[in-house]
């Protein structure tokens, strides 16, 4: 997946390895679709329309369940703050040598422009489609799972026919205790499947960070 050398990219080449200040002074197009990982260069390609378009739903659902907990009937009272965001760089080091981005999140209320660290972040999100492979799925899972972001939800899009979405999973980290195993777990912390729903679910209910509730028609097209 990552080199030392020279990457290609799509119709690019640049270094197989980029500072965070590196890879803002290459051209904005370029570097929006660069990812890193302890400095190497991960090409990340965007999706067509369809991608942004459910994307783009998920953000609205999520931001309406974010303003429905900090006001009205439904606050909890416990005064948390939520921001929910689209394809927003979550870093994993200070010096920005790590990132992902995911498709939607939701991070704690943070001043205007301030970068979004993994430490703010509660829940990350990707809406897949037929270039997204299991090996990228499961190293980015793995990616989100070791800096502690407690939720993970996946968007799959049936691409191959309708581009309509065949189901939504929710995931909720869970850190595993190494005392009394004979053999050492390779990770300490990985993502459990808590919810799933598919079209025939008429609504997604979910209580975490927020109480979140989706209309299944919300979703499809």
């Amino acid at each position: 997946m990552m080199s030392a050398g020279a990457v290609e990219g799509p119709g690019y080449n640049v270094p197989g390895k980029l500072s965070w200040e590196e890879l803002q002074q290459l051209p904005e197009d370029v570097a929006g679709e660069i990812e890193l990982w302890d400095g190497n260069v991960v090409w990340t390609r965007r999706g067509p329309f369809e991608h942004q378009q459910f994307s783009g739903r998920m953000w609205s659902a999520l931001e309406a369940g974010a303003r429905r907990a900090m006001s009205g009937s439904e606050a909890d009272g416990s005064g948390r703050c939520w921001q929910v965001g689209m394809e927003t760089n979550v870093f994993f080091t200070p010096d920005k040598s790590s990132f992902l981005t995911p498709d939607f999140l939701v991070r704690r209320c943070l001043g205007r422009g301030a970068d979004t660290f993994a430490a703010d972040v509660a829940l990350v999100g990707e809406v897949l489609s037929g270039s997204d492979t299991p090996a990228r799925r499961n190293w980015k899972m793995d990616r989100y799972a070791e800096a502690g972001i407690p939720w993970y939800w996946e968007v799959e899009l049936d691409s191959a026919k309708t581009w309509d979405v065949t189901w939504v999973r929710a995931y909720e980290l869970a850190t595993i205790q190494a005392e009394g195993l004979e053999v050492k777990p390779l990770r300490s912390a990985v993502y459990v499947l808590v919810g799933e729903w598919e079209p025939a679910s008429e609504e997604i209910r979910f209580p975490a960070p927020f109480a979140i509730r989706i209309p299944w028609s919300d979703l499809s097209l």
